[in-house]
């Protein structure tokens, strides 16, 4: 798509093994850098934003990364920006102060913004919190979890890397199926 029209695309991988890949200010950060690396244009925002504070010595609240963000995608010379951001559901979620309620809050904002030309792409386990909040927003939603080829799918993984794995090729045939059949089990659509 990119090579027939300009267009930026931002991919988020939400990872809860990494600090900064599970809360709102990565997100934001990534953001900006990606779109940045993709437009002059948008370099130039975002090297204004920084200068405005004081070369990155003045902290940046989360809603001034986001009015950046925001600035940038609504730019005169708007073109289609794709975001994409997976596995939601890997920001902790704990009731004191949870990090997936800031970004499904920001998730909420950008879409209710109708920025034209933005597209927004979210993948999640299908947890009680971001249904509440995507559902209503959501113009396509798409559940694998209900579909058999996707626990086929993670069984052929399994299977795969219990067969190749010099370790446990020496393992009983049936204590082998036993880890491949646990596994697929409780996989939980991961």
């Amino acid at each position: 798509m990119r090579k027939s029209r300009p267009a930026a695309l931002m991919f988020f991988y939400c990872d809860f093994k990494h600090e900064q890949k599970r809360d709102l200010r990565g997100l934001l950060s990534s953001l900006l850098v990606q779109l940045c690396d993709q437009s002059d244009s948008y370099y130039d925002l975002l090297s204004k934003f920084f200068s405005e504070h004081k070369n990155g010595s003045k902290h940046a609240s989360d809603a001034a990364l986001v009015r950046c963000l925001k600035n940038i995608m609504e730019s005169p010379r708007r073109h289609p920006v794709y975001l994409i951001v997976d596995a939601l559901d890997e920001c902790p979620n704990p009731v004191e102060l949870p990090p997936r309620k800031k970004v499904l809050d920001f998730l909420a904002e950008l879409i209710n913004s109708n920025i034209p030309n933005l597209h927004i792409c979210v993948t999640s386990r299908p947890e009680a919190d971001i249904i509440d909040v995507l559902d209503s927003l959501t113009s396509h939603s798409i559940s694998l979890h209900n579909e058999g080829r996707h626990s086929d799918d993670i069984n052929n993984y399994i299977e795969s890397v219990v067969n190749n794995d010099r370790r446990m090729r020496r393992w009983k045939p049936q204590d082998q199926q036993h880890v491949i059949d646990v596994l697929t089990q409780n996989a939980n659509g991961m």
